[in-house]
């Protein structure tokens, strides 16, 4: 491994499902990093004071100056800063007969079916009726309206039904006796897109009829195998806490990677009614996107943008990704 790569430090919080999915992505590609724990719920000072970045999903992930928000491209780019070429596991691993890793089909299995189909139904696994006040309205505001904790009860049998039809479909999909969902020599990133939303489920009281190895024991050898796996391999990295300034100075004063690599699409620009050098916000199209970040648009291609941010001893460079999110000129009133 790379003796000279920049610093990784992850924000992030125990109980945040989306946390453990970048988790098990450090340790199965062994890479160091620093962490900083966040509160579950605002404010967030060590991210919205000390950077100036107003996202409010957890986790965000930082190599040097380069601050990456959404699990999507933060596994993108450990897989491509930290390649297995230096040393580094891979989170696309070769196929056992192919020889080949299908990364675009897995990618888009991962945002398209795991996040997008699996998540919402896992969500409404959570014990609503027990949660404090405060929580409750903390995620009011993430979603954007208020949550009824009775009517989230309430949709439990039918979330049960969505997660039961899945269910059966990776069962189906393991019932040759792969170990890992594509096939592959060791897990990847589809195998971790998948885990950590049925091993949150899992972890709710009334949820054992969900996983009953009787109904699925493809699925439940799976869960376990690859908790096993991950468990064993986050105990071989190197994982360090810092406090939220330190991590800030550090990040602050790191060097970022080149916007050449980006680069700027002016017809994507075009598309999307911004220009380069311009001042605008980007915000999630789902949960969050009343919290957007405002930066000085840098660079643009089909995957990602990136946004220079001021924060109060220097600029940050902030990447998002082109799915799933907004990006729009910034009409705020100047002082």
């Amino acid at each position: 491994m790379s003796s000279e790569a920049p610093a990784v430090i992850l924000y992030r919080y125990d109980t945040s499902p989306f946390t453990h999915k970048v988790d098990n992505v450090l340790a199965l590609k062994n890479v160091p990093y620093q962490r900083v724990q966040v509160s579950p719920l605002l404010p967030r000072p060590e991210i919205t004071e000390y950077l100036g970045i107003n996202y409010r999903r957890i986790p965000i992930l930082a190599i040097g100056n380069d601050v990456y928000c959404d699990t999507s491209i933060i596994t993108a780019a450990l897989e491509r800063r930290f390649p297995p070429s230096q040393g580094y596991g891979t989170i696309f691993p070769k196929g056992k007969h192919s020889g080949k890793a299908d990364t675009g089909m897995i990618k888009a299995f991962a945002k398209s079916y795991a996040e997008a189909v699996l998540f919402a139904p896992a969500v409404t696994m959570i014990p609503w009726q027990a949660l404090p006040e405060a929580f409750i309205k903390d995620r009011s505001a993430l979603v954007g309206g208020p949550i009824d904790p009775q009517a989230m009860v309430a949709r439990r049998p039918a979330a049960e039904s969505i997660l039961t039809t899945n269910m059966a479909l990776i069962e189906e999909q393991l019932s040759d006796g792969r170990d890992w969902l594509f096939d592959t020599e060791l897990p990847g990133l589809a195998d971790i897109s998948v885990h950590f939303i049925l091993a949150w489920a899992r972890g709710f009281p009334g949820t054992e009829a969900l996983f009953d190895k009787s109904k699925n024991p493809h699925v439940i050898q799976w869960l376990d195998r690859l908790s096993k796996f991950f468990k064993e391999h986050a105990s071989q990295n190197i994982s360090i806490v810092i406090k939220g300034e330190d991590a800030a100075n550090k990040i602050i004063s790191s060097t970022h990677e080149s916007y050449d690599f980006v680069g700027f699409d002016e017809r994507e620009a075009s598309r999307l009614g911004v220009s380069a050098g311009d001042t605008v916000q980007i915000a999630p199209e789902d949960t969050g996107r009343n919290y957007p970040t405002t930066g000085t648009l840098v660079a643009l291609n089909r995957e990602e943008f990136i946004l220079e941010v001021s924060a109060p001893q220097g600029l940050v460079r902030v990447h998002f990704p082109r799915v799933g999110f907004t990006v729009k000129a910034d009409k705020s009133p100047k002082l």
